[in-house]
């Protein structure tokens, strides 16, 4: 079957490189890229691992909101914030 692709900039690249290292067509590379990534696609979705985060206590809250900005910024700075 003959039909025309139009590949990013990028692709385009990697296969022109793959093709020099492999010293193989483009025709060749394009139908195994297909053929693996199509086999890959078919394959059930691996699950991801759990990532956990453990707490750790960062002491007292100083502030109930950070509504007011100037209040913040006077605790966290000081008094001659500018």
């Amino acid at each position: 079957m003959r039909t025309t692709l139009t590949l990013d900039d990028d692709v385009a690249a990697a296969l022109e490189r793959m093709r020099r290292e492999r010293n193989a067509s483009l025709k060749a590379l394009v139908n195994q890229a297909l053929r693996e990534g199509l086999q890959r696609m078919r394959e059930p979705a691996r699950g991801r691992e759990t990532f956990r985060t453990r707490a750790v206590s960062l002491g007292r809250l100083r502030l109930g909101t950070i509504d007011n900005i100037a209040e913040a910024l006077s605790i966290a700075e000081g008094d001659t914030f500018k």
